[in-house]
């Protein structure tokens, strides 16, 4: 038999080193049984599940989105333009004589952001404003034949993604995609930009597309 001295309740004492040991064991063989208990608790635990689906999901809408932009960004690379430089003429393009607010509002960015942006895109030849019939004050926003063709150009690989990736959906799986990603923005602007008629000689992506 073999004792040790330990510091106990205030004391000094001699313990068999077996008593030790055991105990040992009886702590590591609970403290299997806790963590065994929790992962089970944990696993089927509806909220545990659903979390654990939003994580999945999360993760996937970072990738799905990493390689959605990055076609249009290695193209906006090589003219120095950036993901603003995108939006701005994306929207322009396929809602021809929109109003600077109707950019601030659907973009959500400032005033100083966008009229930057803006001037970037008007200074190389890729958007032109003209001024409003009803409002001589006001100025409309339609993008110029070269606007268009970068604008085409930017898409064309987001197309044939997104053509990929529903391929094999019905018309309810498409239509649960859309409505799903509508509801992750919920109060966007865009579906009422959708009733609107393009503009007189305009002609936009999705007529081309």
């Amino acid at each position: 038999m073999t004792l040790v001295l330990l510091w106990s309740k205030n004391k000094f004492k001699y313990v068999n080193m077996t008593d030790i040991n055991a105990n040992s064991i009886r702590y590591r063989s609970n403290r299997k049984a806790q963590c065994a208990l929790k992962a089970h608790n944990a696993l089927s635990d509806p909220a545990a599940h659903d979390t654990k689906e939003l994580y999945a999901l999360i993760e996937a809408l970072f990738f799905a989105y990493r390689d959605f932009t990055s076609d249009p960004d290695r193209i906006l690379d090589e003219i120095g333009f950036g993901r603003a430089h995108h939006r701005v003429l994306h929207f322009v393009n396929r809602y021809p004589g929109m109003r600077v607010a109707d950019l601030l509002e659907i973009l959500q960015i400032t005033k100083q952001s966008l009229a930057r942006v803006l001037r970037e895109l008007i200074s190389k030849g890729y958007i032109e404003q003209r001024a409003a019939q009803d409002d001589k004050r006001a100025r409309l926003l339609y993008v110029t034949s070269g606007g268009r063709a970068l604008a085409r150009r930017l898409v064309t690989p987001q197309l044939r993604r997104l053509r990929k990736a529903l391929h094999g959906l019905d018309a309810e799986g498409r239509r649960a995609v859309i409505r799903f990603l509508a509801a992750m923005a919920p109060g966007n602007v865009v579906s009422e930009l959708n009733g609107r008629s393009p503009r007189r000689g305009q002609k936009t992506e999705a007529d081309s597309a």
